[in-house]
């Protein structure tokens, strides 16, 4: 009783998660509410900025609410949250001017195409170690200023970190306007060497730096919920944030890849692989990006890392549920692709929302390959799984032409409790796959990042023995076997590739 706990909050595409993690970084409580996904046209993707922070109090005020009656004492909390989202508010009144154009959205694939024809791929790149994709939230924010939303002294353009914190420490009244440099780095306007916005790109983008937050180290004090807490009667209240991280980046930290070559892999609603690369900027990589891991301030400074990022993974589950009812709940998938002892030559490529890496491609869409008369349902529920082994093989393929190349690989999200989905991965990477004893690591991530934030832990030393493996997956099966499939897969790719008009 009295123990302390983290608390951290998950601001994720799909939905939204609260939990507390206690002193040897165990979940002991979390709540979760899913986030209504908006289509308003095809390739367009949004979100409700209300809504996101209707569910941060909710699901922060459920579990303070029980850490209370049960006499824990939260110390801390951390932050994460879908990074290349787009939200522009009043900070007046807090309104949101705008509903929120989510990482996923593709509106602004013209406007990448024209940056790509006037040759300022180049500067992009050196800059901000990322490529002109809609993916981005620099055109996004462009796109918003372009079509209504004034670009007064009152205006907030931020990722949805920053407008989860203004909002936790009082929003109007007094909020903190601030991100941190994980999230900074996704936006295409961050100078990730120097670690601050550059003019030169907000001048290119016409985005006022005036509106963006101020950038901070992810971990250290962000400022503090009100005294009347999130619930207006003290829930919370006084409680430092502590850490902000992209979700990425959390699930980084929380899987204790600290030394130089050490990879995650997240299933998500996309898959993203992260190889960390150390505290010193690596030079660009075909196929990658360049990010800042974090930055732990005067606990620790930066860390960098090489991310490859697929756009579809859960996103592609979903569609086999809602769109195709090949199956009723997502935990129905393994089994079904488990019927058969192979997809028998059906390719699923998950390009609804183009391609990422190591292709980029915002011209891709999804295509199946490779039907028969005898295809059923398991050979498509077996042929995504696949799919999701496949992408993450491309983008640690990649990796492997760094000179940094990963000798392991721990892996997290949703969809890493199937062992088929693991087992195919190590097949196909031919490297030993690790899975932790929970596969939220994002939130743990962001939980432990505060709580190292706030003194709780003093190293990172002391974070990495607290990671704990659940199992492991080693290469098995004929090598040319997996390369069969994976070029089968390839020529699948080139087939989703310049299907559609940039425009």
């Amino acid at each position: 009783m009295d123990s302390p706990v983290v608390l951290a909050v998950d601001a994720g595409t799909t939905g939204v998660r609260a939990l507390a993690v206690d002193e040897r970084a165990s979940v002991v409580d979390v709540a979760y509410r899913e986030l209504t996904q908006h289509f308003p046209r095809p390739g367009w993707v949004e979100h409700e900025p209300a809504e996101i922070w209707s569910l941060v109090r909710s699901t922060l005020g459920e579990v303070g609410a029980r850490l209370g009656t049960g006499g824990r004492r939260p110390v801390a909390i951390g932050v994460t949250n879908q990074r290349e989202t787009v939200v522009a508010w009043d900070r007046r009144d807090g309104r949101p001017r705008h509903r929120a154009i989510v990482w996923q959205d593709r509106r602004t694939a013209e406007a990448c195409r024209r940056l790509e024809e006037a040759g300022l791929r180049p500067l992009i790149r050196r800059r901000t170690g990322l490529v002109p994709d809609p993916y981005f939230s620099a055109t996004k924010m462009q796109w918003l200023l372009e079509h209504g939303v004034a670009a007064d002294e009152d205006l907030a353009l931020g990722t949805v970190d920053a407008w989860v914190v203004w909002n936790l420490t009082g929003g109007s009244a007094g909020g903190v306007l601030a991100t941190d440099v994980t999230n900074a780095s996704r936006t295409m306007l961050f100078d990730i060497r120097e670690r601050r916005w550059s003019d030169e790109l907000a001048d290119l983008f016409s985005v006022p730096l005036r509106s963006l937050p101020d950038v901070r180290p992810s971990a250290g004090e962000f400022g503090r919920v009100p005294a009347e807490g999130v619930d207006g009667r003290g829930l919370l209240g006084e409680l430092p944030i502590a850490a902000v991280v992209g979700d990425q980046h959390a699930a980084l930290f929380g899987q204790a890849c600290f030394e130089r070559g050490a990879t995650k892999v997240t299933f998500g609603t996309g898959t993203f692989v992260l190889m960390q690369a150390g505290p010193t900027c690596p030079e660009p990589v075909e196929g990658l990006v360049t990010t800042l891991g974090w930055d732990l301030g005067a606990l620790g400074g930066p860390s960098y890392a090489l991310e490859g990022s697929v756009f579809v993974s859960g996103a592609g589950i979903q569609w086999l549920r809602d769109g195709l009812g090949i199956i009723a709940r997502a935990d129905e998938l393994e089994a079904l692709a488990c019927a058969v002892e192979s997809s028998e030559g059906v390719v699923v490529v998950p390009a609804f929302s183009g391609l990422g890496s190591p292709v980029w491609d915002p011209t891709a869409r999804g295509t199946v390959t490779g039907l028969s008369r005898g295809t059923g349902r398991p050979h498509l529920a077996r042929a995504m799984v696949e799919a999701m082994a496949l992408q993450a093989r491309d983008v640690l393929d990649a990796m492997r032409a760094t000179g940094i190349a990963p000798t392991e690989v721990r892996v997290d999200g949703g969809a890493a409790v199937m062992d088929l989905l693991l087992q195919l991965l190590a097949d196909q990477s031919r490297l030993v796959i690790h899975r932790p004893d929970t596969v939220e690591t994002t939130a743990v991530g962001a939980a432990t990042m505060a709580g190292f934030g706030c003194g709780l832990w003093h190293s990172t030393d002391e974070v990495s023995a607290l990671w704990r493996r659940e199992s492991t997956f080693s290469p098995g099966g004929a090598t040319d076997e997996a390369d069969r499939l994976h070029a089968s897969w390839q020529r699948s790719v080139a087939r989703s590739r310049d299907w559609v008009s940039a425009d």
